[in-house]
């Protein structure tokens, strides 16, 4: 598992299972500060995600992307997408990280929002995506317009990356609803995942994986946060509600919860403001490590020996 801190150049790497059953946990027993691609102490680090081993970081400050095996130290850098620098405070950027297991072949998806201040609004959207075998950045088309920003990075499931954002809603009585975009990363098309039927009074929803399945933690207004999983992805009537887990003791901290994993022995793992918080399905309680009290963003992974695939022609100039 690999956590950012309040710290923002630094990156730790402690054991999953040592966090869901309550070892202690510490930088001298058991936690490890990563020295990760372009590590610089004045410069942000966002985890954007990982996949057979391999984990993407982006380096804001330099719109750096790289693909970093840490078990074997290799890596590779991404090409620079060509598209709205992130010094423009106009823009809004999110990327997401997967793969194609039919031809080995690694993805990443770049989203850029524009933001137009006298109108309150997102006026323009950029969607690219770079395949590491080609070494190159190209268009998507989608008839998309993010109203909010996507503050997460796209969670990938069967083959496609998703993003959890509201849109002008079809529906005359509200002005915007929560909508789940997609990214198929083999056929490179965008699309829209069709939804559980939530309960009346939710408010905000995000997105995560929990073993093979598509993930949505449905948040009402404090009081509780129902969890969804896609058992048969694509398929609405699959979606079946996980568990209903109720707010903490304090409810300003419980805003937008990210589910990160579940156990064989029924506990779940999310990620809440900036703390790690473990649900027990069949105690129905809650335990919370206090020395993650500082995690900005969290990751599951798992080591590989797996290389980053490089590119059949060059990366060009950055």
């Amino acid at each position: 598992m690999f956590t950012t801190t309040r710290k923002s150049a630094i990156l730790n790497t402690c054991c999953l299972n040592d966090v869901l059953h309550g070892v202690n946990i510490s930088i001298n027993n058991n936690v490890v500060e990563l020295d990760y691609p372009f590590k610089d102490p004045h410069k942000f680090v966002n985890i954007v995600g990982t996949c057979n081993g391999l984990v993407c970081i982006a380096i804001d400050e330099d719109r750096i992307v790289v693909i970093w095996n840490p078990s074997t130290r290799k890596s590779h850098i991404l090409p620079y997408s060509g598209k709205n620098p992130l010094w423009s405070y106009a823009w809004y950027v999110s990327y997401g990280f997967g793969c194609i297991e039919s031809n080995d072949d690694y993805k990443v998806v770049e989203i850029s929002c524009r933001f137009e201040h006298t109108r309150n609004d997102f006026s323009e959207t950029c969607i690219r995506i770079c395949s590491l075998k080609s070494g190159k950045w190209k268009d998507i088309n989608g008839d998309f317009r993010f109203v909010c920003p996507l503050d997460e990075p796209g969670k990938f499931s069967n083959g496609a990356l998703h993003w959890a954002f509201m849109a002008p809603s079809k529906d005359p009585m509200s002005n915007y609803s929560w909508n789940i975009f997609s990214v198929d990363l083999a056929n490179e098309t965008c699309g829209e995942v069709l939804q559980p039927v939530y309960d009346e009074g939710h408010t905000d929803l995000t997105l995560g994986t929990l073993r093979e399945w598509l993930c949505v933690l449905c948040n009402y207004n404090d009081i509780r946060a129902d969890v969804w999983v896609m058992k048969v992805y694509g398929v609405k009537d699959s979606w079946t509600k996980l568990v209903s887990v109720p707010c903490l003791s304090h409810p300003r901290t419980y805003q937008f919860p990210v589910p990160l994993c579940v156990s064989s022995d029924g506990k779940i793992l999310l990620h809440i403001g900036k703390k790690l918080i473990v649900y027990d399905l069949k105690s129905c309680s809650f335990s919370d490590d206090r020395n993650f009290d500082e995690c900005y963003e969290v990751c599951t992974f798992v080591d590989s020996l797996v290389s980053p695939p490089m590119p059949i022609s060059g990366l060009g100039d950055r």
